[in-house]
C-alpha cells in the first residue's frame, strides 16, 4: 500500500480480487471431473461436481460475493463521508482475512469454525456501519 491510498479502500480491492479468484478451485475441479469439453458445455452447472469440497467452494464463493457487496458499499461510504479511522482500516484488514480464513474453512468442512470466523467479518462490517452512522 502507498502512503496516499486509503486503508480502508485498499482492502477493499484486495478483498474484492480475492473474491474474484475463489471461483477458480471449483471450476478446475469440474473441468479435472468432466474433462474440458463437457465442462465448457454445461455453463449453467446442471451437472453438479462429485467432489462434496467442490460444491462447498462454489457456496463459500456465493457467500463471499454476497458479503462483498455489502462490506464495499460501507467502505465507500467511509470514504466518500471522511469518517476513516484507526478503528475502521483494522477493521477493513480484519475482514480480508476473516473472509480468507472463512473459504478455506468453508471448503474444509469445519462447521463449527467457520461460524465464528463468518461472525468475525460481520463485526468490521458493523464497525464500519456504526462509524457510518456516527456512533463510534
Amino acid at each position: 500500500m502507498n502512503s496516499t491510498t486509503n486503508p480502508e479502500l485498499y482492502w477493499m480491492v484486495l478483498t474484492a480480487l480475492m473474491t474474484s479468484l475463489l471461483w477458480a478451485p471449483h471450476i478446475l475441479q469440474r473441468i479435472i471431473e468432466m474433462k474440458p469439453y463437457a465442462a465448457f458445455r454445461d455453463p449453467l452447472h446442471d451437472v453438479a461436481t462429485q467432489a462434496p469440497w467442490a460444491q462447498r467452494a462454489i457456496r463459500a464463493h456465493t457467500n463471499a460475493f454476497e458479503n462483498l457487496i455489502i462490506f464495499g458499499l460501507l467502505v465507500i461510504v467511509i470514504h466518500v463521508l471522511k469518517m476513516g479511522t484507526a478503528l475502521t482500516a483494522e477493521a477493513a484488514a480484519v475482514y480480508f482475512f476473516a473472509r480468507a480464513a472463512h473459504y478455506v474453512i468453508y471448503v474444509m468442512g469445519i462447521p463449527w469454525l467457520r461460524t465464528p470466523v463468518y461472525f468475525v467479518g460481520l463485526g468490521c462490517q458493523l464497525i464500519l456501519a456504526f462509524t457510518a452512522l456516527g456512533f463510534l
